[in-house]
């Protein structure tokens, strides 16, 4: 008899599996769920409940547990992987109802109809209100994965035209959903009538949606955000929506959840509004409880096939401590730092590794998609699926000869526009970046780094300094990489405050500056 244990609010269904006992206690306190976890063999969470070290060290029977959603940001995968417990998730749950929910907004925004209910409740009966038609209009998507994906079969239904923004989503998707793939974002803002978001907040996504983008946007055009809140500057909004360059908007998320009651979108007659309401579905919470309580069940009796951390040994999880924040760092200074669309990595293991390395290439992936997909949203082994997802080939290569150093990770990133290398090794038990491209340096990979390529002349750095100076920036470190000495030079800058897009600008229009960088490590 298998021993299951719900601990969150969640729609289960009305099946039953021979051979197993569901006990479901949603909203149990963290002190008993302590106490009782021992005589489980299965645990199944919502968000609430925080699947930490401690409490999977309790679980001496705990042999799966199922996330109720999309993330597992509240599941220590790494103390689950160490304890041979397995994690799997329902991702695809909720992409029906958060697309239409989304398609919803943006109908609505359109025709006016949430303007129409409250003026008819008021006691006005006003007729006089044109709406917007969806037939021939052009559709953007910023994010075309599932939901995104979604999103835009029902505006091909619409008989609209659909752009869709997406740097890690491969071409053979935008084709196979009928989608034109745009390049850059600019291109898709300044052809789309109407904007629709669907993509992770991440410190890369937070505001990317200004004043300056909602100006590139048709006069007349609708946007519509039921992704998450901060990706629209909700202030930035308001002022376009004033000024009468949007006809409307539509937001499900807001950057504070819930808003405050005085906040001025709240009460604008051009928005329409609803409380986070993307999974809220009575088929949808049906659909999250039957599948994962279904997908426990088939993990319990072996299946392993839903499960997202699988194929590391234990042992080469602990041996590899100290590189798996190395992959994961060298992933991410080069997904900040390498222009275009990713195409290939390559991740190279020099030297003499005790255990078998390829779960550092997984960090790597992790580090690359984490600045696209957010930092909760991608782990060690759903990595590899989703790079694959996007059309990112991955191979690793391995050699005895690690130069000057013990054990070094290299890593190549390719896109459709150029060709980057980062290379790192562990001292101390940390990681330390120690090359890029072909200039050697040393720097350790945190805060805030400006990368910045230049002609090995005097006087780069100190014009550098001054500019950032000026700007308040302070600058913590400083390593130099050249080739010969009057030749092309590479130096990275540890600064204490992340740069504004002015002050980047402003290093980028420096003459003897070829190329600036901004790399945040976390």
């Amino acid at each position: 008899m298998w021993r299951v244990l719900v601990s969150d609010d969640m729609r289960l269904g009305d099946v039953k599996y021979p051979g197993v006992l569901v006990d479901y206690r949603p909203g149990i306190a963290r002190e008993e769920l302590l106490e009782v976890i021992p005589a489980y063999d299965a645990l199944i969470t919502r968000s609430r409940t925080q699947v930490d070290a401690e409490l999977l060290g309790r679980g001496k029977r705990l042999k799966v547990v199922g996330r109720g959603g999309v993330g597992v940001d509240n599941v220590d995968l790494e103390a689950a992987s160490r304890l041979g417990i397995l994690v799997v998730n329902v991702p695809e749950a909720n992409t029906r109802s958060a697309a239409e929910l989304a398609f919803g907004l943006l109908l609505a925004a359109a025709r006016g109809i949430a303007l129409s209910d409250r003026k008819i409740r008021e006691g006005e009966w006003d007729r006089k209100f044109l709406g917007l038609e969806l037939k021939g209009k052009t559709l953007g998507i910023v994010g075309l994965g599932r939901i995104g994906g979604q999103v835009a079969r029902f505006a091909k239904g619409f008989e609209m035209r659909v752009l869709a923004y997406d740097p890690y989503i491969p071409r053979t998707r935008a084709e196979s959903l009928g989608v034109e793939l745009m390049e850059h974002l600019e291109d898709l803002l300044r052809q789309s009538h109407f904007l629709t978001l669907h993509t992770p907040l991440t410190e890369e996504t937070r505001g990317m949606i200004g004043r300056r983008e909602l100006y590139l946007l048709p006069r007349g055009a609708v946007v519509v955000n039921a992704a998450r809140g901060g990706i629209v500057d909700e202030k930035a909004l308001l002022e376009v929506l004033e000024e009468g360059h949007l006809f409307a908007a539509g937001l499900d998320v807001f950057s504070q959840e819930p808003p405050p009651k005085d906040h001025p979108l709240l009460h604008h007659p051009k928005v329409v509004l609803t409380a986070h309401l993307g999974a809220n579905t009575l088929e949808a919470q049906e659909r999250v409880g039957e599948a994962i309580l279904e997908r426990v069940v088939r993990t319990l009796e072996g299946d392993l096939s839903y499960a997202l951390n699988t194929g590391f040994d234990p042992e080469a999880l602990a041996a590899l401590r100290g590189f798996l924040p190395l992959g994961e760092a060298l992933g991410k200074l080069l997904a900040q730092i390498t222009k275009g669309r990713p195409q290939a990595l390559e991740v190279s293991f020099l030297g003499q590794f005790d255990k078998d390395p390829e779960p550092i290439a997984s960090a790597v992936a992790k580090g690359l998609l984490a600045r696209v997909l957010g930092e909760g949203a991608v782990n060690l082994v759903s990595a590899r699926p989703l790079l694959k997802d996007r059309g990112i080939g991955l191979v690793t290569r391995r050699s005895e000869e690690a130069g000057e150093y013990a054990r070094l990770v290299e890593v190549r990133l390719t896109t459709d526009q150029e060709e980057r290398r980062a290379r790192g090794v562990v001292m101390g038990g940390k990681p330390r970046l120690v090359g890029i491209d072909d200039y050697a340096l040393e720097v350790v990979p945190e805060g805030y780094l400006l990368v910045c390529v230049n002609y090995d002349r005097p006087g780069v750095v100190g014009q550098v300094g001054t500019l950032l100076g000026e700007a308040g920036v302070n600058i913590a470190g400083m390593q130099l990489g050249r080739d010969v000495p009057g030749g092309r030079a590479l130096f990275v800058l540890a600064v204490d405050q992340k740069p504004t897009p002015e002050v980047l600008e402003a290093l980028r229009a420096l003459p003897v500056l070829e190329r600036v960088d901004l790399a945040e490590m976390g």
